[in-house]
């Protein structure tokens, strides 16, 4: 199955999307335009690409680990979805953020990343009197003492 991303750039400014050598399968994405927020303003971060993905995939977008420290912003979808019908030349990606401080995000900064996953298999929901597993302690339980 060919696993090639058409991308179309809207800004000669950004970076071209790469994949960053040996330290993750995540690529980054850019601000591609100046963006001064104050605490508590809500925007739409322009990224400056569209993309067409390959059928039966799709595009999942996450804030990078130093988003929030570096900018005080947070991503207010929590994680994005792009299918592979948002394919057109005006599907500009963009980015839903949040600010908890004043900030400024400037051209080429690396604010947001993405991977792409196959969707995921058809399946059957099976109505059961008991799962028969061992249980672990509930949602949030892990690393508990």
């Amino acid at each position: 199955m060919d696993k090639t991303i058409r991308i179309k750039y809207h800004s000669t400014q950004i970076d071209k999307l790469s994949y960053i050598g040996g330290k993750s399968d995540w690529i980054d994405l850019r601000c591609a335009e100046e963006v001064v927020m104050k605490k508590g303003d809500f925007r739409l971060v322009d990224l400056g690409v569209s993309v067409q993905l390959p059928a039966g995939y799709e595009m999942i977008i996450a804030a990078r680990s130093s988003t929030f420290k570096t900018y005080g912003l947070i991503q207010t979808n929590a994680v994005g979805i792009v299918d592979e019908s948002y394919c057109g030349d005006a599907d500009h990606l963009r980015w839903p953020c949040y600010a908890t401080r004043d900030t400024a995000i400037h051209v080429n900064d690396r604010i947001c990343q993405f991977r792409i996953l196959e969707h995921q298999p058809a399946i059957i929901f099976e109505e059961v009197q008991t799962l028969g597993g061992k249980a672990r302690g509930g949602f949030g339980s892990t690393g508990i003492a």
